[in-house]
């Protein structure tokens, strides 16, 4: 039962007649969409980690707000590390549809990316009127869950992955895993210009 759900996932689907690259481009953005998810995540954990927490009688507002609240961890795991996980999971997953054009994949994809979007709507939520304050990194993060879904169900509608043609992997193999990277130092150096606090 693994090796024929493993099978189904990595063996590419045969393209239709007459592929158009629609499909094609919106899994680039899907993949786009993912890594901006994913530097905002990561420049968050990394505070999370380098930062914080803020000692007792400094004051706290905006974003640092937010992110010493009770309600920016799972245990003792900050959210922010669990979305960048979940983005390096959707990073994979963009790379592996836009080679493979796998249908099981399209369909495993549509209930994450509406769970993300849920779980998102309910963080926005607790910023806007629970903790009374706004992340900015967060809604970044947000949002680029929702544009996940709403380009998955795109390409649903135009009829899936396999509407594309074949993309060689070893032209985007390297595209796609330079550029999360690059993202990765960015977010790094993102630590030495953001106005943290001090102390």
């Amino acid at each position: 039962m693994t090796t024929s759900v493993l099978s189904k996932l990595t063996t590419p689907t045969a393209p239709v007649e007459k592929p158009r690259n629609t499909a094609n481009v919106l899994i680039w953005t899907f993949f786009g969409v993912a890594v901006m998810g994913w530097t905002a995540s990561a420049i968050l954990s990394a505070i999370h980690f380098w930062v914080l927490p803020i000692p007792e009688g400094v004051p706290t507002r905006g974003p640092m707000a937010v992110m010493m609240s009770d309600y920016s961890y799972v245990g003792p795991i900050p959210l922010a590390t669990i979305g960048a996980v979940y983005y390096i999971g959707m990073m994979a997953a963009s790379a592996l549809w836009l080679f493979t054009k796998s249908e099981l994949l399209e369909k495993l994809l549509l209930p994450v990316t509406a769970i993300g979007v849920a779980l998102s709507a309910v963080f926005v939520y607790l910023q806007l009127f629970v903790i009374g304050e706004i992340c900015p990194f967060c809604m970044v993060s947000a949002a680029a869950t929702t544009l996940l879904f709403f380009i998955e169900l795109t390409v649903k509608k135009i009829g899936g992955a396999r509407t594309a043609p074949i993309v060689n992997p070893a032209i985007a193999a390297p595209i796609m895993i330079a550029i999360p990277l690059v993202m990765a130092i960015v977010a790094m150096f993102s630590l030495t210009v953001l106005p943290l606090p001090e102390f």
